[in-house]
């Protein structure tokens, strides 16, 4: 009988280690062309640049720091409760954080040249962000201008603009953004709302807005079959909040609009809500120094909808909020909990397509607020002050902006006869 022969291979730790070694060529590039670049390239608004190994290195330790708090990229979401899919997810995965922190922890190797992915190419920022997807846009929308002085008061500007059609059009798509890079920091947020005379045969809603902006927001998208309608002699009331930054700025806001083609009617039209999270809001607002509270409304919905979107909007004492659904028939659904909210990003969370929750006429929406009026909170100004509820950055409110589309109950009882509800996750459309 022949003896069998056995061949042992010894990986040594240091050649196991370089084996798995996770280097910003081949591992590090790919993530942030996928989730940093749109912001951390030159030009763009974030002070730095994260394209090549040279602009990346000197901050590697407080990108380390920035992924694990999960503070960058910026998304806000509990990710442990409510909707988890969604059209603009940027956050990091759990396994692309660890490959960031076992990067930065090896020392931030370049590792081989060759690996680095082709680079990226960006828009300038004098195109449109849905250009890629739709073409230009079919008209561009423009505020008068204002020049916010270095110092002063914060500002509110309310110009309006005739949007200049001719006919009924509907609108599948909206992008807004100040008009240069300079503005963008004087800008805290700015509404369009859409001004026009509604025929009495159109539901009571009204036109409401066309679309909101802050930093962390900048276009919307409505779904097949939903719109935004534009009458003839429509207008744009704009509300600017502006705010000084040290040095004088002139500059107005641009709205592109994308319409559907000529003569195609979307069967719903979709509105741009505001769920308060404070009764009244504005109402009785009262945020104690050295205190963290919670305030709390219910919404009834007047129809069957889906909810296409949830952006909360707060000030500097903002802690968190949550949107739940209370069914008719008494189970609570979490739609989505912002549990680190941050002032300086007000991120709109676009439900996916299989995602959007579908809920039933009756419905009540709970929209609840918390906040952090202590020196726990590291944007709070001053934790000794009393706050109230205000338009300016330092006074507060809270509420979610959510598109809002009604259907009718035929087409919910349809969805909902091929869904079966569940207590633990979101219907799925």
């Amino acid at each position: 009988m022949r003896s069998a022969t056995f061949c042992a291979i010894v990986i040594f730790p240091g050649l196991a280690a370089a084996l798995d070694s996770v280097t910003f060529a081949k591992d590090i590039a790919p993530i942030f062309q996928q989730k940093c670049e749109v912001c951390h390239r030159a030009g763009s608004m974030a002070p730095m640049s994260l394209v090549t190994y040279q602009e990346t290195r000197p901050w590697v330790k407080s990108i380390r720091e920035r992924v694990v708090t999960r503070n960058m990229p910026p998304w806000h979401l509990d990710k442990t409760v409510g909707i988890q899919h969604f059209a603009n997810d940027r956050s990091l995965t759990e396994e692309q954080i660890s490959t960031i922190v076992r990067w930065a922890d090896a020392g931030a190797p370049l590792g081989d040249p060759k690996d680095l992915p082709p680079a990226k190419q960006w828009p300038t920022d004098d195109g449109w962000q849905l250009a890629k997807q739709f073409g230009p846009p079919d008209f561009v929308v423009k505020s008068e201008a204002y020049t916010m002085p270095a110092h002063g008061q914060d500002v509110w500007f309310k110009p309006a603009t005739d949007i200049g059609i001719t006919e009924e059009r509907w609108v599948r798509a909206v992008e807004m953004r100040p008009a240069t890079p300079a503005g963008r920091r004087i800008v805290h947020h700015a509404l369009a709302g859409l001004r026009q005379d509604e025929p009495a045969a159109l539901d009571a809603g009204g036109p409401g807005l066309l679309m909101e902006w802050a930093v962390g927001k900048s276009y919307d998208i409505y779904r097949p079959g939903t719109g935004k309608l534009l009458l003839p002699g429509a207008q744009i009331r704009w509300e600017l909040h502006l705010h000084a930054v040290g040095e004088q700025i002139r500059d107005h806001v641009e709205l592109a609009v994308y319409l559907y083609p000529k003569g195609e009617v979307p069967k719903y039209r979709t509105r741009l809500s505001l769920f308060g999270a404070s009764p009244g809001n504005p109402g009785p607002f009262d945020i104690p120094p050295n205190s963290v509270i919670a305030n709390q409304t219910y919404q009834v919905l007047r129809q069957a909808a889906r909810l296409e979107n949830f952006q909360p909007h707060m000030h500097w004492r903002g802690k968190g909020m949550a949107m739940e659904a209370i069914l008719p028939d008494g189970t609570t659904q979490m739609l989505s909990y912002v549990d680190h909210f941050n002032f300086n990003w007000m991120n709109n969370y676009i439900y996916a397509d299989d995602a959007a929750p579908v809920l039933p006429k009756g419905t009540v929406i709970h929209v609840t607020a918390w906040y952090d009026n202590t020196a726990n909170n590291p944007n709070n100004p001053d934790h000794d002050q009393w706050v109230g509820y205000g338009d300016r950055t330092v006074d507060e409110m809270g509420h979610a902006w959510v598109n809002v589309t009604y259907i009718s109950d035929d087409d919910y009882n349809q969805w909902a006869a091929s869904h079966r509800p569940s207590r633990t996750s979101m219907a799925r459309p």
